[in-house]
């Protein structure tokens, strides 16, 4: 069964005209303590040239610690692309774990992005083996833009909705900087599935943890809600990312997907009401409906529940306790903000975007939620964004950030997931910087899963305690000196009080003095090479280089270039005497020749190698 409640962000309702009004309403699976589902998962992660090195190397560790998870009755296979598919593990039970991490453990960068073809595989695989007892998934790792393949976002997400109703649901996870966060999250939310924004490449196996810890609590599937409204109430808004559409009665229904055991599925609603009159006032009912674990077997259930609204007078309204899913209701606004105020920035509205941010902080404010450090949290990345927004200078990072923020809050109901970004922010490189701590208090920023955490230094203070803290100076391993702390009114974290300086040990390296800037010389010049490909440097690291691979193209040996951002099908002049076939390189620099359709390798050459995985004992 599932169990509904309801709560107003008014715990009586004022009498009047032109009434406006929150409601949070929870659904959860309402079932005694159920065995795990088994599995009948596919990994399909991207292994193309802009994975090379780091990115992959943690990806695939990420993979071999899904396998020590699963179970034996589990279905694994995983999948990897570039331009070419490969299933390194085709569908089978986890019975031999060994060798399934061996299988994985050989997998090498490759070329360029065709994600829709390793998705696809990876569906087809979850097919051959599908379960609706088990838990169906396909798990779409990328750092990259598709590039090969189906590319158009819109085919993409409608193909993934398509799937999830054929029983395959597609969770997505976007790694580093270089993906499309638009694509990623459109594709999950179309198949209801989860989506995972992997900022720090070395949080890859956490998040997989995380991924796996939700499969294994889903009880209930497939969750509905149809919104059957009253008389004169309708509905202004939903605080949720769910997929709202209408039936033939013109009312909304609400796809909430899935139900986690132990977990309360949320979906917050803005309603406008034309007339409340004191006493019970029925608000609408809902009916819902989901696919439930009961007796190990999933059936369907539906039910219907009524929601009624107390209204008093103005007095009384003003007098009556406030709700306590004040909290709640808060960070679904704020998540709403947020997603706002990036569509108004995106359409060249900064300024309007910028106000709607401030003004959640003022009204946070105004209740005194800023006691709370989660809400202090939250109101510090509000106005970070804001600032950055109304520079227009918000950047990819701060966009992945701002749209994952929103994403996780209004989708899930887990603190782990909520808040993540760890992007340093530019002004700590213009602090004003001190070489003693004095009287001052010294902090430091560290990072604890995905987010930017200050902590207190200094003895005398509580080491435990969080420390609200500026975002926009954040940045992981900087210390500070601040002239003072408070506790907050709960005691429950500190708050800065008075100048905030960044502090640098006398005679220690000073990373942040500037922003750091490639030490590559870039002269434009077309690269030399030496005699042969074995007579390069090495390297297994690409940073801000630009990765090149060798490949047969009829009878002859090509080099293109497979990092993002350039044309993959461009010829290149590239040294001869240097290309092996499949044989990946490491160029300073890649200009366009003059015909405006090719490119120049320029500045030094060194073959990549790939970086070697170690077993673990």
């Amino acid at each position: 069964m599932i169990k509904t409640s309801y709560e107003f962000d008014q715990s009586i309702l004022p009498a009047g005209s032109s009434l406006k009004t929150n409601i949070l309403l929870r659904f959860r699976a309402d079932i005694a303590e159920s065995p795990r589902r088994n599995l009948n998962l596919s990994l399909v992660i991207d292994r193309s040239g802009s994975m090379a090195g780091a990115p992959l190397h943690h990806a695939l560790k990420a993979a071999e610690s899904v396998v020590d998870q699963l179970e034996p009755d589990d279905i694994l296979s995983v999948v990897v692309y570039d331009d070419e598919i490969d299933s390194v593990v085709p569908p089978q039970a986890v019975t031999n774990k060994a060798t399934l991490k061996n299988s994985i453990r050989k997998v090498r960068a490759g070329g360029i992005t065709n994600l829709s073809g390793g998705w696809l595989k990876g569906c087809e695989h979850v097919k051959t083996r599908l379960d609706p007892q088990k838990i169906n998934r396909v798990l779409l790792l990328t750092d990259g833009h598709a590039n090969m393949g189906i590319q158009d976002p819109k085919v993409l997400t409608a193909t993934s909705a398509q799937k999830a109703e054929e029983g395959i649901t597609t969770t997505t996870l976007g790694f580093a900087q270089g993906f499309n966060e638009d694509l990623l999250i459109g594709m999950a939310r179309a198949a209801t599935g989860n989506f995972y924004f992997i900022q720090s490449i070395d949080e890859a196996t956490e998040v997989f943890s995380i991924e796996l810890d939700s499969l294994r609590a889903v009880v209930g599937q497939n969750l509905k809600v149809t919104l059957e409204l009253a008389d004169g109430v309708s509905l202004a808004d939903t605080l949720s990312l769910a997929k709202v559409s209408q039936n033939d009665a013109g009312q909304a229904v609400i796809t909430l997907g899935e139900l986690y055991e132990g977990e309360d599925k949320l979906l917050g609603l803005s309603l406008a009401i034309s007339n409340a009159q004191v006493g019970e006032l029925p608000v609408m009912k809902l009916h819902y409906s989901a696919d439930v674990v009961q007796n190990d077997l999933i059936q369907s259930v539906s039910g219907t529940a009524d929601v009624i609204a107390k209204v008093g007078t103005v007095e009384e309204a003003a007098f009556a306790s406030t709700s306590n899913i004040i909290l709640e209701l808060s960070r679904l606004t704020i998540a709403k903000a947020k997603e706002t105020a990036l569509d108004l920035a995106e359409h060249g509205k900064h300024q309007q975007a910028e106000e709607i941010l401030r003004t959640v902080v003022k009204d946070l404010r105004d209740k005194g939620l800023n006691e709370n450090f989660e809400i202090a949290e939250e109101i510090d990345q509000l106005e970070y964004f804001a600032g950055r927004i109304a520079q227009k200078a918000l950047g990819n990072a701060g966009r992945k950030e701002l749209r994952d923020q929103s994403y996780q809050t209004m989708n899930r109901n887990r603190n782990d997931l909520v808040g993540r970004g760890v992007t340093a922010g530019d002004e700590v490189y213009a602090m004003p910087v001190v070489n003693e701590v004095g009287s001052g208090v010294e902090l430091h920023c560290v990072r604890e899963g995905g987010k930017l955490r200050v902590k207190v230094i200094s003895e005398g203070y509580d080491s435990t305690k969080n420390v609200q803290f500026p975002r926009s100076i954040r940045a992981e391993g900087v210390r500070y000196v601040v002239e003072e702390l408070e506790l907050s009114s709960e005691g429950t974290f500190y708050r800065v009080r008075g100048n905030i300086t960044r502090f640098a040990q006398p005679g220690a390296t000073d990373i942040f003095i500037a922003p750091r800037q490639s030490n590559v010389a870039y002269t434009g010049k077309a690269s030399k090479g030496p005699a042969s490909a074995a007579d390069l440097p090495t390297t297994d690291t690409v940073n801000d280089a630009i990765l090149v691979q060798c490949v047969k193209d009829g009878s002859k040996l090509r080099a293109r270039v497979v990092s993002d951002g350039y044309e993959p099908d461009w010829n290149m002049r590239f040294p001869r005497s240097v290309r092996e076939e499949g044989m990946l390189y490491v160029v300073d620099e890649v200009k366009t020749a003059p015909d405006g359709k090719s490119y120049i390798a320029c500045g030094e050459i060194k073959r990549f190698v790939q970086p070697t995985i170690t077993v673990s004992p």
